[in-house]
């Protein structure tokens, strides 16, 4: 039987068992559900769990085993000889196996093969029949014996909201562990990345070329991995962005807000937020085709240098793209500003400007510092714009008008294509990300900072 059609069926009888719970509740206090501890939808969800749960938890388990037993019941099935050739030319052997058996290839293998394939499929078969009794019998197990537990007594809800309760640990649990995936992964590659480059050259050296040799008697065998002209394109590029978004965006946000007639809030926000869903590749090409070039024209009228691909084109279209982030964000929490604190200011004597500029902002504050972080963290993640629009050269400038390039799009050139990971050209996308990660969470710990500040003085 089919693992969906096993699923499926599992999703029916777990329906049935609420709806038999939910009757055999009411049964039981003779139709008045007073008599019951909790409310009778509580016993068809408890019956429900019983059906559900311990078939799903065998359907998860029997997944993820069943390739690992099967391919090693196929693997022992093959002769002698195949059986001891290396890991690698084994599972390339597996591989082909596996691929005739689902027929994503022509069978036209080695008898050897061939007859494995089809060892391949019978234990799979059997394997699907097997958890689909399993989980069935399992099923119907829980779901009679969660049935004959109810009882006007049984306390229905409180088995519920714990089981509730664990699956929201258990969803806590996976992120936090997930985050320290994460991190291990970044810090364990980085360390093998300083292995072969020191640390302090990496950080404070103003030379990026990754390119290494592949042999010892080819030009270039030692890359150099100064990441300081990056860190520097990097935040050139954001400066600029958050040039451009900070004051527009933040300015719309108060005019929508204070200023706006609510007909014309109604058009223009909806209308300013459709920038966010515009794809990061057009606006890469509206920054290659259209920004670059005008600026590199006004540039060559004005007697200046303007290289075909600059950071000042990538930041300004950048900063165009965040504009709904910080304005949306900024116009949510200066609207969320108690109107008794307009109305006091106006009772003061200020003016619609002094009250907005000495009383408003000061209010919205941690709200709008949010807003402007998380603005900076999407321009610091932006890579198909500074592709685009500011090239890949790791030039050290501070010029806005020459081509630089960011830590994202620095990863991403470094593990295109088959690399190799015991080379330090492909581990030091590792240790950018390992740095790319301590600055945002120095921009978080500085952001705390500033919303418990200013959280105190207004609540």
């Amino acid at each position: 039987m089919n693992t969906s059609v096993t699923l499926l069926v599992v999703a029916v009888l777990t329906v049935i068992g609420f709806y038999m719970g939910r009757t055999r509740a009411l049964g039981t206090a003779d139709g008045l559900p007073a008599r019951l501890h909790s409310l009778p939808s509580y016993y068809g969800y408890y019956v429900a769990i019983w059906c559900g749960l311990p078939s799903l938890a065998l359907l998860a388990a029997w997944l993820v085993l069943q390739p690992i037993i099967v391919d090693g019941m196929v693997i022992g099935s093959l002769p002698q000889a195949q059986q001891n050739l290396p890991s690698e030319r084994l599972g390339l052997l597996m591989n082909d196996i596996r691929n005739i058996a689902r027929g994503d290839a022509a069978s036209q293998g080695s008898p050897m093969v061939l007859a494995a394939a089809r060892r391949f499929n019978e234990l799979n078969g059997l394997g699907n029949w097997m958890l689909a009794a399993c989980a069935l019998a399992l099923a119907a197990a829980g779901l009679a014996t969660a049935r004959n537990r109810i009882a006007p007594g049984l306390r229905a809800r409180n088995a519920v909201e714990r089981f509730l309760m664990g699956v929201l640990i258990l969803a806590s649990m996976l992120a936090i562990l997930t985050t320290i995936g994460i991190v291990a992964s970044l810090l364990f590659e980085s360390l093998r990345f300083f292995q072969k480059v020191p640390f302090w050259e990496f950080l404070f050296g103003t030379k990026w070329s990754p390119q290494t040799a592949l042999r010892a008697d080819q030009v270039g065998q030692s890359g150099s991995f100064g990441a300081i002209p990056i860190f520097a394109g990097t935040a050139l590029i954001t400066l600029i962005a958050m040039a451009v978004a900070v004051p527009v965006g933040l300015f719309s946000a108060i005019y929508l807000s204070e200023y706006a007639k609510p007909k014309v809030r109604s058009t223009v926000k909806p209308v300013m937020e459709i920038l966010a869903g515009i794809p990061t590749v057009v606006y890469g090409f509206f920054a290659a085709l259209t920004v670059a070039p005008v600026i590199r024209d006004a540039g060559s009228a004005l007697g200046l240098s303007v290289a075909s691909e600059s950071a000042l084109a990538a930041g300004v279209v950048m900063g165009v793209m965040i504009i709904p982030f910080v304005s949306s964000l900024s116009d949510d929490v200066i609207s969320a500003v108690p109107q008794s604190l307009r109305e006091g200011a106006y009772g003061l004597g200020a003016t619609k400007a002094e009250t907005v500029r000495n009383v408003i902002v000061p209010a919205a504050l941690p709200g709008i510092v949010g807003a402007v972080l998380l603005a900076v963290s999407r321009a610091i993640g932006e890579t198909m714009i500074v592709v685009m629009a500011a090239g890949l050269a790791a030039n050290l400038t501070v010029n806005p008008f020459e081509a630089v390039t960011t830590v994202t799009v620095q990863i991403v050139t470094l593990l295109v294509g088959d690399q190799e990971f015991d080379s330090a050209k492909t581990l030091a996308a590792f240790a950018l990300g390992l740095v790319l990660f301590v600055f945002t969470l120095c921009l978080n710990v500085i952001a705390l900072r500033i919303v418990r500040k200013y959280r105190e003085k207004y609540e």
